[in-house]
């Protein structure tokens, strides 16, 4: 039996124990172009946010997760935009219904910090600002928020202080020392306003040609000589460039490491 048959239409099996590619997440392994290298120093020399675009799976989350290991930050704080995100959602969340059930059925009151444990769940960049350490945040596919959101986070991360009024608190800036490094996200569905482009770095992480994909599958993937990646990687370029059949997705470079992964 091999691993495609491991599932039949007929009688029953045990589910076999197999070990994921621990190379398929190690942030360690991360190849970023040149022109990205470039993009991070400039971020992290004026203390920016870097702001990146891309289709989906050319690498812009896994480069979060390499800055990261690389600075040793810890795991990547994240914050995923939704059509109805508002900046006070990048700090915290506040229960009000939960609060109010509470306070209609248990007669003790509670603390300003009562309200906070029960009640409050701190989001990525609050959790950055209070947590003590310097840490990473991820926002990310920033574009999916609403148009006003993102001029609202430059100014938000202009100041990095915020209220949580619901349980009496206030949270200051952490020193320069303890700044996060802020990385965005865009998958480019919509057009982010000019005047939030002029305030971070940006760059378009390009589909990799042939050699860049060569380096990274080399890197994740074991068990095949240079001369068969060559000809997995042709064959990949082959589906992604064919003019003949409208692909509702090209496959990235996410795929073309599974892909490779699997016929090992």
């Amino acid at each position: 039996m091999t691993n495609f048959d491991l599932y039949q239409t007929e009688g029953q099996a045990d589910l076999p124990v197999i070990e994921p590619n621990p190379k398929l997440r190690d942030a360690s392994l991360y190849e970023p172009p040149p022109g990205l290298r470039a993009a991070v120093n400039v971020a992290l020399a004026l203390a920016q946010p870097l702001l990146l675009t891309g289709e989906p799976g050319t690498g812009k989350t896994q480069l979060a997760d390499h800055l990261a290991h690389f600075f040793k930050l810890g795991d990547p704080l994240v914050f995923n935009a939704q059509t109805t995100s508002s900046v006070k959602d990048l700090f915290y969340r506040y229960d009000a219904l939960a609060h109010f059930q509470y306070a209609q059925t248990q007669k003790e009151p509670l603390t300003p910090d009562d309200v906070e444990a029960k009640f409050i769940r701190y989001e990525a960049l609050g959790e950055a600002i209070r947590g003590g350490k310097r840490r990473l945040v991820v926002m990310d596919e920033i574009d999916k928020a609403p148009r006003d959101l993102p001029n609202d986070v430059l100014a938000a991360l202009e100041k990095l202080e915020f209220i949580v009024p619901e349980a009496g608190k206030t949270w200051p800036a952490p020193p320069a020392a303890l700044r996060p490094l802020i990385v965005m996200t865009s998958n480019s569905e919509k057009n982010l306003p000019d005047a939030f482009l002029r305030r971070v770095v940006y760059y378009h992480i390009s589909f990799p040609d042939a050699a860049m994909l060569l380096r990274i599958v080399s890197k994740k993937v074991d068990g095949f000589g240079e001369a068969d990646l060559k000809k997995i990687i042709a064959h990949f370029e082959d589906i992604r460039n064919e003019k003949k059949v409208k692909l509702r997705k090209k496959p990235a470079t996410a795929e073309l490491i599974n892909w490779a992964a699997l016929l090992h």
